[in-house]
């Protein structure tokens, strides 16, 4: 099978290496791969040297007809069975590439909500008529776009982004950095904070928290408007702020938990799936494909979306019982790698890319 993709790799290497690996993996297995991206991209050198060819050419608007015309010559003269363009950007201009040429084009889904009939913009990506197969992180996300396409809805499917446990396993960050020490339970939250991401539920369900040993960690940016919020809470002078981080993956390895208190919005959050990685159990709500990572009161609890109250009692059990952190932060890590694992990705994007080739 012959695939040309057109995506950025200009993004943390955790955050491109499920999607990058999945189409080396497809090298390894006899498949002719080509990658369209920035040629200055990171993992540009590894997909080379992994037999991948690599096209620098990466559009810089949703019409750019200078990237059109060079996807075109590649789709027409390479023979293409599959060409998958990735997002806002790469879609609309990889459709319009495809047009007179035999591919057949896939686009691919991270998000619920945004995407409607009346929206003209949507004709461009996903309602492309060119698009013939829409991949979607998530269940929530692939509900989501079949209420909105027109035709196919078959064709319009989820399969997870693929891990390798090995990805993320990286040492704890010290607590002692932050004054803490193993007595101390500690839940981590990493946002880059907009509405959808419900901080106010977390800051609320604060004030129904009584262990002197629990400290909240607020990682990432934009956490400016709920200052007051957080001053207001019981347990302020236990809620840290730490800004933008590299580290992540390793404060989720070094907290006892990590919450997601989302309102809206959530395909499938990459926090929940670090911390899955290093064992860590989660919180989450209703909203979104966090309900497909975690398994309620066996990998973690879900509680309905707003509720902060609810949430409070999730985070309490948690608190208050070490051996259940444990027991369901090893079931998380389990869940990771056999549902979600990098093989299962392949197979079933190859599998997608037979049925689409093969339909009538």
């Amino acid at each position: 099978m012959k695939i040309l993709v057109a995506s950025s790799y200009k993004h943390a290497w955790n955050s491109v290496r499920p999607e990058a690996e999945m189409f080396i993996e497809m090298v390894k297995q006899g498949h002719n791969v080509t990658i369209a991206t920035q040629g200055d991209a990171d993992y540009v050198a590894r997909f080379r040297d992994c037999g991948i060819n690599v096209i620098d050419c990466y559009p810089s608007k949703k019409i750019c007809l200078k990237t059109i015309k060079t996807l075109h010559h590649e789709l027409k003269s390479g023979d293409y069975d599959i060409c998958y363009g990735f997002n806002s950007k790469t879609i609309p201009n990889l459709a319009f590439a495809s047009i007179g040429t035999k591919a057949k084009m896939v686009s691919y889904r991270g998000t619920t909500g945004g995407l409607y009939r009346h929206d003209p913009t949507a004709y461009l990506t996903h309602l492309h008529p060119k698009v013939q197969g829409i991949v979607c992180v998530s269940n929530a996300v692939r509900d989501d776009v079949r209420e909105h396409v027109w035709h196919n809805k078959k064709h319009v499917v989820t399969i997870y982004k693929g891990h390798q446990l090995a990805w993320y396993q990286v040492p704890q960050t010290e607590r002692s950095e932050f004054g803490l020490n193993d007595t101390h339970i500690v839940a981590v939250c990493a946002a880059h904070v907009r509405p959808s991401k419900g901080i106010s539920v977390l800051i609320e369900a604060t004030h129904h928290i009584d262990n002197p040993n629990f400290h909240l960690l607020l990682v990432g940016s934009g956490f400016e408007p709920h200052l007051d919020e957080i001053k207001q809470s019981p347990i302020a002078a236990r809620i840290h702020l730490l800004g933008h981080r590299q580290d992540v993956p390793s404060l989720m390895a070094m907290a006892d938990f990590q919450v997601q208190p989302s309102i809206s919005g959530e395909g499938l959050p990459r926090t929940i799936i670090e911390a899955m990685a290093n064992g860590t159990t989660s919180v989450v709500t209703t909203t979104g494909g966090s309900p497909e990572l975690v398994d309620d009161n066996k990998t973690g609890f879900v509680v309905p979306t707003g509720d902060a109250k609810a949430f409070a009692e999730a985070m309490n059990k948690l608190i208050n019982n070490k051996d259940k952190i444990i027991q369901f932060g090893t079931a998380a890590n389990e869940k990771l790698d056999r549902e979600f694992n990098a093989a299962m990705t392949v197979k079933h994007h190859l599998e997608f890319f037979e049925q689409l080739l093969n339909k009538q």
